[in-house]
């Protein structure tokens, strides 16, 4: 967040440890003021950059790593005896617009202005402004305004990153036989490159030390991004 530093996220941690919950969720401020107007107010310089970013999520991440809670995937945190920290340990982890769960369910409904949900046929989107979700609501029910179908190998793709986010690790000829889907080509070799990523025949397993930065591993399986070279800061 804006003035934030590494002195006063330890500070907020160790208040929110008093509580002692089953889970944390640590997520980092996006800063998109080409599309969310209002962010125009925040002054640029007041922002961490990619190395305090960095530096933040890994002191929060050490304190609660010592105070118990298990690491789940990129921004969760668990006591170990949490289901979403025996799902994790088991391989059964599973992730969606909402973070981690235990919940296998392919179809996630999301309420309220500007909400994506997933249903086993593809996306969809509610209206992003509010007097138009509003508007919507009162005219048919229904404010959904835009929607995606999956096609060719949008499923397999899909399965694929969320077992990377999920377990920094994923067997592509297993995905794709589950998929009935030929042999997916990735290229992974710049990733490999800058120790992002190894690859042994068709495991593709993240590092522990790259792991804060498992975003650019699964955006080089999104066709719909490319590859994730270069984009290593904006990652974190």
């Amino acid at each position: 967040m804006p003035q934030q530093t590494d002195a006063s996220c330890r500070d907020t941690v160790t208040q929110a440890l008093e509580l002692r919950p089953e889970r944390f969720a640590v997520f980092g401020y996006a800063h998109v003021p080409g599309f969310k107007l209002h962010q125009r107010k925040i002054i640029g310089a007041d922002l961490p950059d990619g190395t305090e970013r960095h530096r933040q999520a890994e002191g929060i991440a050490n304190l609660l790593e010592s105070a118990g809670y298990v690491r789940i995937g990129l921004d969760h945190y668990a006591l170990p005896d949490d289901e979403l920290a025996v799902a994790a340990q088991a391989g059964n982890l599973h992730r969606n617009f909402q973070g981690y769960t235990t919940d296998a369910c392919q179809t996630l409904i999301g309420l309220g202005a500007s909400s994506i949900g997933r249903l086993p046929q593809g996306y969809v989107q509610n209206a992003t402004l509010i007097g138009d979700y509003q508007k919507r609501i009162a005219a048919t029910g229904n404010a959904v305004a835009k929607g995606y179908a999956f096609q060719g190998e949008d499923r397999l793709r899909a399965a694929v990153i969320e077992r990377i986010m999920c377990d920094y690790r994923v067997d592509l000829a297993q995905l794709c036989g589950q998929h009935r889907h030929p042999p997916i080509e990735v290229d992974l070799e710049q990733l490999a490159a800058d120790g992002l990523v190894r690859r042994q025949g068709c495991i593709v397993e993240v590092p522990e030390a790259a792991r804060p930065l498992v975003r650019v591993v699964a955006a080089a399986f999104d066709q719909y991004l490319g590859g994730g070279g270069g984009q290593h800061s904006r990652a974190i």
